[in-house]
């Protein structure tokens, strides 16, 4: 039985080449994108459509409501029982997604110190204070890679990752483990990479698909479902900028070319974390990416 991992910056083509490769090795799919999660976050997370997974069985997919915080330790208590579900079912396993971290949760002996109240009411003390900013910066200064693995607009695990640091006296990432500490020695990671004009190019067209589709009213139908109430799923790229429109701060067009911007610059930063990993074995557009990958296996 395989475990397969199909890694890469949004917008390269992983969600259909996971199907393509799950029917031909007989496997099931488990997604690990941090964001499809959730329930309803259907359109502004290029979700992958009943239709599109040809009958593949898809896990991890729409496990959360909107009003739930996801955290990496959560992922990977799910995501290793999913693996360890289907492969005593005799099945392979194809694990799909861009949330680096999760990925490494999953497959990799990472460990999770426990939280300490009195540090973590200080730095959300100091975050209310300094600001978001000041606090994803002192992340940087600290722990490079952690600022690379971290969306600088999610705070609750900007505060997480500072509080790791300052229980443990080291940086996050040095509870990463080591290539050789693994949890599933047999996976195989490839990663899909793209010229970086022609990814800014695909960006740009999927996000003004996503406002085509109904991102907007996607995102109305979520704020009644209590997106506002949950700290993760709001800070969602392109959730939090139609929150920004329909609470008035910018117009529909600076909404659209913020969240463009945004997910050019969130693409760079998964290219930069997944190329740190010598395990993943990188596939670019002109190769045939099933058969380079069945050809691996």
């Amino acid at each position: 039985m395989k475990l397969v991992v199909i890694a890469g910056a949004t917008a390269t083509g992983k969600s259909a080449l996971s199907v393509a490769l799950a029917e031909a090795i007989g496997a099931e799919i488990i997604n690990a994108d941090s964001m499809q999660v959730y329930r309803g976050m259907d359109i502004g997370t290029a979700k992958i459509t009943l239709e599109e997974r040809h009958g593949i069985a898809h896990h991890m997919l729409d496990v959360l409501d909107v009003n739930q915080d996801s955290t990496v330790a959560w992922y990977q208590s799910a995501a290793r029982e999913a693996i360890d579900e289907i492969h005593t079912r005799g099945k392979s396993v194809v694990m799909v997604g861009g949330t680096g971290l999760y990925i490494k949760a999953a497959i990799d002996e990472l460990n999770f110190p426990d939280t300490d109240p009195m540090v973590r009411h200080t730095l959300n003390k100091e975050a209310e204070e300094l600001g978001i900013d000041e606090m994803f910066a002192r992340l940087e200064k600290l722990d490079p890679a952690a600022a690379l693995a971290i969306d600088r607009a999610n705070l609750r695990r900007i505060i997480r990752a500072l509080e790791v640091i300052e229980i443990t006296g080291k940086p996050f990432t040095a509870n990463l483990p080591r290539e050789e500490s693994v949890r599933y020695p047999h996976a195989r990671q490839f990663g899909l990479v793209m010229d970086r004009e022609l990814l800014s190019e695909r960006i740009d067209e999927r996000v003004t698909t996503m406002f085509d589709q109904g991102l907007v009213a996607e995102v109305q139908q979520l704020m009644n479902a209590g997106l506002l109430e949950g700290r993760t799923a709001q800070r969602a790229l392109g959730y939090a900028q139609v929150l920004s429109h329909l609470q008035g701060e910018i117009s529909l067009d600076a909404a659209i070319e913020e969240t463009k911007r945004a997910t050019r610059q969130y693409a760079r930063r998964q290219e930069t974390w997944f190329s740190r990993d010598a395990r993943i074995k990188w596939i670019s557009p002109r190769q045939p990416r099933l058969e380079s990958i069945l050809e691996s296996l």
